[in-house]
């Protein structure tokens, strides 16, 4: 999908001139379109009948998302020390930097959730990770190296604006009769992420992005938006395989 969006977000605007919008809500303008899939999608995956399953699967797929996500973040960091007289770059790399810390060891939450919840996490971490994680972590990986690393933005976007609710864990945790210890992934989550989304938002607003990137942290936030909608419709199918 080809976005045309408004532009610059940031920078001087002549006298009279109309106000070009923020770019977090530019960003939000375009996320939008892939609401009411990925709303759907989300609502099927947290329906009760056959969730205690399906929550094992998710935690497993999620699990295989997360560990991508310092590893992301630092090779985004890495491109924008690379890239001196960016003007993104600099402040891109300290956000970044700040973000890793903020991420760390989320992936071993997951797999202490998925023990409390009666999972195994040493047959989880010696398994292949699905294709349908592969392919939303790869893009990533793809953007960073070979077009500019502000697109990660696009995916840290999507995850942040999608937070867990913060009843969500103890729904869960009525509906599987999990006990609560295999949901403190998704009630740390609920926390932070409001928190985060907006840290988000202003680095987005300050940020002199060109129109160009502008539409490339959007195809990045789509992507993201389709990609994890599709992980969810295949958790919820029958059988629920990756």
């Amino acid at each position: 999908m080809i976005l045309s969006v408004p532009g610059p977000a940031t920078g001087v605007v002549a006298p009279g001139a109309p106000v070009p919008p923020a770019a977090s809500a530019v960003l939000r303008t375009r996320l939008a379109l892939a609401e009411p899939t990925l709303r759907a999608a989300c609502a099927a995956l947290w329906h009760p009948d056959g969730l205690r399953p399906r929550y094992l699967r998710y935690l497993a797929a999620m699990h295989g998302l997360i560990r991508a996500s310092v590893p992301l973040m630092e090779s985004a960091a890495r491109r924008c020390a690379e890239t001196p007289g960016d003007p993104l770059a600099e402040r891109l790399g300290r956000y970044l930097a700040a973000h890793v810390e903020e991420e760390r060891d989320h992936d071993a939450w997951l797999l202490d959730d998925l023990a409390a919840a009666g999972g195994d996490p040493a047959a989880l971490l010696a398994a292949q990770p699905p294709t349908a994680v592969a392919e939303l972590a790869g893009a990533q990986y793809y953007w960073i190296e070979h077009h500019h690393p502000v697109v990660l933005l696009g995916y840290i976007l999507t995850l942040e604006h999608h937070a867990p609710s913060p009843l969500l864990a103890r729904r869960l945790a009525r509906d599987t009769g999990l006990p609560p210890a295999a949901f403190r992934t998704v009630h740390e989550h609920a926390a932070l992420d409001g928190g985060h989304a907006a840290d988000l938002d202003a680095l987005l607003d300050e940020l002199p992005l060109t129109p160009a990137q502008l539409t490339a942290v959007a195809v990045g936030a789509l992507h993201a938006a389709d990609g994890i909608t599709r992980l969810f419709v295949r958790l919820t199918a029958p059988g629920g395989q990756l």
